[in-house]
C-alpha cells in the first residue's frame, strides 16, 4: 500500500490522509510521540435530540456514530488500538476520549493489548446542555484515558509546567474546560469538535516541541491546529473528505501570523495559571527597580487602569525589560499583592515619577532572579513600552513567538 496524502497544501508540518484509519496506520511503525484519539462514541440512535437553551435539537452525528453491540464495539476498539500501538514510539503516550457509551470498552481493550493506563482524566464541561429526561442528571463530563505503551515505558510528562499552570500545585485529574467556542468554528463546524484548550493541555503535558502527533479520527483537525501552534508536527486521518477540508481551511487560517497569535493566546488561557506583569522601563529606571525590588506603573491613564486587565488578579511574577531586551524575571514577595503609592512615597526610594500622582506598586524578590527558558514576543503594535500581562508558561514553558520557525507559515 502506497500512502498518498489527502491535502495538497505546502504545510510540511500538517499531513492528512483520507480513508480507513486502521489500514493507513499499518504503514507507520514506531513513529509518533503522542496519539490523541477521539473515536466514535456509538451513541446516535437515529432520533436523538438535546435540549439547548430550551430548544430540542437533533444531535445524531452520522452512520459512523450509530449505536453498536458490545461485541462490535470491542472488535472495533481492539483493531484501531492495536494499530496505534504499532505506530507509537516506545516512550510515547496515547490519549483516548469518550463517554460512558464507549470508554469502558476502550479501557478493557487497552488492558488486553498491554497498554499501561496512567490516568483517567475527567473533562468537566461547566456549560453542558440539559438532559432530555427528569430521570437523569445532566451530562457534564467526558473521560480521557492517558496510557503509555507498556508498564516499563519511560514516557514524558512535564509535571513542572502542569503545576505552573495550576497555581503552583500539582495538577489533578479533573479538568474544567468549556466546550469549543464560536471563535474555534470560524472555518466551519464539526459535531464532536474538541476545544483547543483541551488539546493544548494534553500536548504540553506529554510532548516536547518538535514532536510528532497522530490523530487517527482527525475530524476538523483540532489536534493538528494545537500541534502546529505549539511547534509540533501533525498527521491526521479521517474517512470524511468534508471534515479534512475543514481542517485544511483551519490550517490555512493560522498561516496568518496575527490569527495564529490570537488563537494561541485564547488556547493557552488557564484560569488557574499565575501571570506575569511585563513592564518596560528606560535603562536607568530599569536598574533602579531591580536595585530596590520595586516595580511601579501609573494607576490609571486615558486608556484605563492596568488593574482591570484580565489576569491581574493572578499576578505572581514581574518581568522587567528595556525595549524588549535585558529581560529579567522575579517573583512577587506576596502573591497577588500590590499597593497604591503616591509619587512622594516613590521619591523616598530614589525614584522620580512625573506622569501621575498615584502609582500601582508591586514589590518583588530582587535577590532571586528566575531563569527564563523562553522569551515571548514583547512587541505590541511595534511598541514595547505598553505594560502587558502574560501567562507564566510563556516564559517557563512554550511560546508561539520564539519558536515561530517551527510553524511553517
Amino acid at each position: 500500500m502506497i500512502l498518498t496524502e489527502y491535502n495538497t497544501t505546502s504545510f510540511s508540518d500538517f499531513s492528512l490522509y483520507c480513508g480507513d484509519s486502521i489500514n493507513i496506520m499499518s504503514q507507520f511503525d514506531n513513529q509518533f510521540d503522542m496519539i490523541f484519539a477521539d473515536p466514535p462514541y456509538f451513541l446516535s440512535t437515529g432520533n436523538g435530540k438535546v435540549n439547548i437553551n430550551g430548544k430540542y435539537i437533533k444531535f445524531d452525528k452520522g452512520e459512523w456514530d450509530k449505536v453498536r453491540s458490545s461485541d462490535e464495539k470491542d472488535k472495533f476498539n481492539l483493531s484501531w488500538l492495536m494499530a496505534c500501538k504499532r505506530c507509537l514510539k516506545d516512550d510515547g503516550t496515547i490519549w483516548v476520549s469518550g463517554t460512558y457509551h464507549n470508554i469502558f470498552s476502550v479501557a478493557n481493550c487497552m488492558d488486553l493489548l498491554g497498554y499501561h493506563i496512567l490516568n483517567l482524566i475527567v473533562w468537566h464541561k461547566p456549560d453542558p446542555p440539559h438532559s432530555l429526561t427528569d430521570k437523569r442528571f445532566d451530562f457534564s463530563a467526558e473521560y480521557i484515558i492517558w496510557a503509555s505503551k507498556n508498564k516499563t515505558a519511560n514516557h514524558y510528562f512535564n509535571k513542572e509546567l502542569m503545576a505552573l499552570m495550576n497555581d503552583g500545585k500539582p495538577m489533578q485529574d479533573v479538568w474544567t474546560i468549556s466546550a469549543a467556542g464560536q471563535w474555534e468554528k470560524m472555518c466551519g463546524k464539526h459535531p464532536t469538535q474538541k476545544p483547543l484548550q483541551l488539546l493544548y493541555r494534553i500536548i504540553m503535558a506529554s510532548t516536547l516541541p518538535g514532536g510528532t502527533i497522530l490523530d487517527p479520527f482527525a475530524g476538523s483537525c483540532t489536534t493538528g491546529i494545537a500541534a502546529n501552534l505549539t511547534g509540533r508536527t501533525f498527521v491526521g486521518i479521517d474517512q470524511s473528505s468534508d471534515f479534512l477540508n475543514l481542517g485544511i481551511r483551519r490550517r490555512q487560517a493560522i498561516a496568518d501570523t496575527n490569527i495564529a497569535t490570537d488563537l494561541f493566546a485564547k488556547m493557552a488561557v488557564n484560569p488557574n495559571e499565575p501571570t506575569v506583569l511585563v513592564n518596560h522601563a528606560r535603562l536607568d529606571l530599569y536598574n533602579k527597580m531591580i536595585e530596590t525590588g520595586i516595580c511601579y506603573l501609573r494607576a490609571g491613564d486615558s486608556k484605563g487602569s492596568l488593574l482591570v486587565m484580565h489576569g491581574f488578579e493572578r499576578i505572581q511574577y514581574v518581568l522587567l525589560h528595556n525595549g524588549g531586551v535585558n529581560c529579567k524575571l522575579f517573583k512577587l514577595k506576596s502573591k497577588g499583592s500590590f499597593q497604591i503609592w503616591t509619587k512622594e512615597a516613590l521619591a523616598k526610594y530614589g525614584f522620580k515619577p512625573t506622569h501621575a500622582p498615584y502609582y500601582v506598586v508591586l514589590q518583588f524578590d530582587n535577590q532571586n532572579q528566575i531563569e527564563i527558558k523562553r522569551t515571548p514576543n514583547l512587541y505590541e503594535n511595534k511598541y514595547t513600552y505598553i505594560a502587558k500581562i502574560k501567562s507564566i508558561s510563556e516564559f517557563l514553558g512554550y511560546n508561539i513567538h520564539e519558536e515561530n520557525k517551527n510553524i511553517r507559515l
